[in-house]
């Protein structure tokens, strides 16, 4: 059913609006929760002034992560350096990654590597390990690493021969979903079957895994990332893609399913519904693309548009839809589901977008409401390459010490940065790794961002090589 106009209205009254901050990063407003902050300035336990965050950044000595004081971090997996379990390396190029609770104080961690086109591309794909491969041309896939009590690492393949796996989502029922960045059909790119689809993998159980599925219901199209609505069992998708700018979508589950392992592989690649959002203002006016929004607390209504041809089989999907039609942004990325919705993140906008240039947005549906809401917006970094400031938010999670923690893919000095309940962004580290030159320096993109279980430790990725990392320190709630 479309939601009213009058409905709407009424529902953005009720929603409010958040307080928009300006600081070198531009205008952000809190998440999650989008708690507005009555004061900017930021109080201790006594009451005293304080900055948010842990401080500033200390050098590293080995030049690989800066962290505030008393942190440290320790390198769980290297790609070219550490090895699976069947003695072959640790593939490259590490993208998101989801933890989860394992026997015995273990943590299972599931761990994407963004390899696009032909093996022989890579100097390290994923190994092509019987019964867990979908397209043996392909090069990419997951990891499943196992971090033990005493810090034994094991690693081991969880599904080979996927394309460009670059975000994902965990699922309620405790498995990851690893999403194609990539639309190649088979005959293109070396490929030898299509790609461009979300496949299920189980790191409780390695035989789960086994002749891998795609969950064809989802669609065909340059997956970034999923969540999965617990109670309603709605997929939320995002979708990062150019020309035209690529679309959040939502799967509604067929009549009488229940998920559970195993169950979205099986489904008929027309189960359910796959729509398209079509976002409009409180005055009833058609949005055509979320870079229109300006202010923290924009809060567009949101309708549903079913997508005709969900495996793309002629057109990829998000040209299926005419001017007027839904509504897109750029850059789709990272997504996380708290707070009874989905916070999705457009990790920049330039001249690919019709509305203002920015350098970040972190949106939140509210799928009681039906709604989308601005939580973050970062104004364009004028200079990337100077510390103090941050650009393209990417993977993202919830912190069980408040607010977000973003992974930083921009352009110059690269980051993971912490967004405060009171509305306030901080630096929480920073790569050292110079893969570029001295005199043009460069630095990978941070991805994979996560807690442990327990919420003691923060994992997070270097993309390039493939370096996984685990953070320990004085965690507490950042202001």
């Amino acid at each position: 059913m479309p939601l009213s106009r009058r409905d709407f209205t009424a529902r953005t009254v009720i929603a409010g609006a958040g307080v928009a901050l300006t600081g070198t990063v531009g205008a952000l407003a809190t998440a999650p929760g989008a708690l507005a902050a009555d004061d900017s300035t930021l109080r201790d336990e006594h009451g005293r002034p304080c900055e948010p965050g842990y401080g500033p950044l200390c050098p590293d000595p080995a030049g690989l992560l800066a962290l505030p004081a008393g942190f440290t971090y320790r390198v769980i997996t290297h790609s070219g350096v550490t090895k699976l379990d069947s003695g072959e390396s640790t593939p490259s190029n590490h993208d998101g990654t989801a933890a989860f609770e394992g026997h015995r104080g273990v943590t299972l961690l599931v761990n994407n590597h963004e390899l696009k086109g032909p093996r022989a591309n890579w100097a390290h794909p994923v190994p092509l390990t019987e019964g867990l491969v979908y397209d043996p041309a392909a090069a990419g896939g997951c990891t499943v690493v196992e971090v033990r009590r005493g810090g034994e690492v094991a690693e081991w393949v969880g599904i080979a021969g996927t394309s460009t796996n670059c975000a994902g989502g965990a699922t309620p029922w405790d498995t990851w979903l690893t999403c194609e960045e990539n639309e190649d059909l088979a005959g293109k790119n070396g490929m030898t079957k299509d790609h461009g689809y979300v496949f299920e993998v189980d790191p409780h159980d390695r035989r789960a895994n086994r002749e891998p599925k795609p969950i064809r219901a989802f669609g065909r199209y340059a997956h970034e990332a999923v969540v999965i609505d617990p109670r309603q069992g709605h997929a939320y998708l995002t979708e990062d893609a150019s020309g035209p700018n690529g679309l959040l979508y939502r799967w509604t589950p067929p009549q009488g399913f229940r998920h559970g392992r195993g169950k979205l592989r099986d489904l008929a690649a027309d189960a359910g519904v796959l729509a398209a959002p079509k976002c409009f203002d409180s005055a009833g006016q058609f949005v055509d693309d979320l870079s229109r929004a300006t202010k923290i607390g924009t809060v567009y209504g949101v309708d549903w548009v079913e997508v005709t041809d969900r495996d793309a089989r002629t057109m990829p999907v998000r040209k299926q839809f005419g001017a007027g039609a839904v509504t897109r942004a750029r850059k789709l990325e990272g997504m996380w589901w708290a707070d009874g919705g989905a916070y999705f993140v457009s990790s920049y906008a330039r001249e690919e977008s019709p509305g203002a240039a920015h350098d970040g947005q972190v949106w939140f549906y509210d799928p009681k409401r039906r709604t989308v809401r601005l939580t973050v917006l970062i104004g364009v970094n004028a200079d990337p390459s100077v510390d103090g400031g941050f650009d393209g938010p990417d993977n993202i999670t919830v912190s069980p010490y408040g607010g977000l923690i973003i992974a930083e893919d921009g352009s110059g000095l690269q980051h993971l940065f912490g967004a405060t309940e009171s509305g306030r962004t901080y630096p929480l580290a920073r790569n050292g790794l110079n893969i570029g030159s001295a005199e043009e320096p460069e630095y990978s993109e941070f991805t994979g961002v996560c807690f442990s279980p327990d919420g003691r430790t923060l994992y997070a990725n270097i993309q390039d090589p493939g370096i996984m990392l685990a953070i320990t320190g004085p965690w507490r709630r950042a202001h």
